[in-house]
């Protein structure tokens, strides 16, 4: 992640910047596709059925599940990782009982979890993570990152021998969403609106479709599409986060809290992945312009 202190006026000299990228979970095998309920859902019934079969999956209480509506395909799409078995699966389908057949199970090898780990592009005394996108308000600048990140230190650092100050946590909310903010106090490590070479000028809401690139401390830069909205993930231990973006893109642990974004424009921060990406990946993005409301910045 670069760092500048305004985002169209001279700039400071770039430095490496403390965003990161993404790599993760392994491709999904669909185990069944119902056809029950197969078809575009245009009406407030299908809408309904949708919802409750969301309700049921979420009641199940299955950790290392994942899932969203596909009102196109007329199905729930839930994604298991490898520490599903198959009496949980069963489990979900007698939950959701009469809207069993809106289920689309699917399959993905790893496990499912926020993509936190000790050692990369930001530190705290307790985690590595990766700084997303800058922002700003009024003369304050901050960087946004994931909130599961924000609630593992107080404290944030440049280098792993935690020497380099970057500054405080200043928010967070984690679990049911996933953002925190950290505030710049050291002019040592001045705040850039680009991420990598890519000025950052606006925000974005996701498409279903939207072509995204993903740049994280671990993985590097990696683009891939989004395939789902709205979606829920279970982390486990009572870590359910809501509203997040799917994409296709796999991430890894070090990579949680950097930028999705599409051509200049930011749309989320990493929350969680699974696997790696010797096969493919999927990974789930907390929206960016939620952030931006709640805590009244914006990017540059």
């Amino acid at each position: 992640m670069r760092i500048k202190r305004t985002s169209h006026r001279a700039r400071t000299p770039r430095r490496p910047r403390l965003l990161a990228v993404a790599t993760g979970l392994a491709a999904a095998v669909a185990l069944a596709v119902p056809a029950a309920s197969a078809g575009t859902v245009t009406d407030a019934s299908g809408a309904n059925v949708l919802a409750a079969a969301g309700d049921a999956v979420l009641n199940a209480g299955v950790a290392g599940t994942a899932w969203y509506a596909d009102p196109a395909s007329g199905t729930v799409v839930v994604t298991a990782d490898s520490t599903v078995t198959a009496a949980q699966t069963a489990a979900i389908e007698r939950a959701a009982g009469p809207h069993a057949g809106a289920l689309r199970i699917e399959r993905t090898a790893g496990r499912l979890s926020t993509q936190l780990s000790g050692g990369d592009a930001i530190y705290s005394a307790g985690a590595r993570c990766s700084a997303g996108f800058n922002v700003v308000s009024g003369g304050t600048y901050y960087f946004v990152t994931a909130g599961h990140c924000a609630n593992a230190g107080s404290t944030w650092y440049a280098n792993s021998g935690l020497t380099t100050l970057i500054g405080p946590t200043v928010g967070s909310s984690f679990p049911s969403h996933d953002y925190g903010l950290v505030r710049y106090a050291n002019s040592a490590v001045p705040p850039s609106g680009t991420v990598g070479n890519v000025d950052i000028t606006g925000a974005a809401h996701a498409t279903i479709g939207m072509a995204v690139t993903f740049r994280g401390a671990v993985s590097g830069v990696v683009s891939g599409v989004v395939t789902g909205l709205n979606a829920t993930v279970n982390y486990g231990n009572g870590d359910i986060v809501n509203g997040l973006i799917v994409t296709n893109i796999c991430t890894q642990p070090g990579d949680s809290g950097g930028a999705l974004y599409a051509g200049n424009r930011a749309i989320g921060v990493l929350s969680g992945g699974s696997g790696n990406c010797a096969s493919g990946g999927t990974s789930f993005f907390q929206p960016i312009i939620p952030v931006l409301n709640a805590y009244g910045v914006s990017v540059y």
